[in-house]
């Protein structure tokens, strides 16, 4: 099976909570009501400053994508 790189996720114990989950490296969960990210894989310290300006155009690519999610909605 062949994932999307972006799912969206909620959860009804944080009902004001916005998931967006990135499935390829580095795999994350980033909540866009704070943008507080959770990898999902050992990514160290040294890794991220690596990766820094990787994850910097990912989180915004999430917020791009929910925004395009929520316009199918409407």
């Amino acid at each position: 099976m062949e994932l999307p790189k972006f799912l969206l996720a909620d959860s009804s114990k944080n009902p004001d909570d916005i998931f967006v989950l990135h499935t390829e490296f580095p795999r994350f969960i980033i909540n866009l009501k704070d943008d507080e990210i959770e990898f999902l894989e050992d990514v160290s310290a040294e890794d991220e400053d690596d990766l820094a300006h990787e994850i910097s155009a990912l989180i915004e690519q999430s917020g791009e994508f929910y925004d395009q999610e929520m316009a199918e909605f409407e």
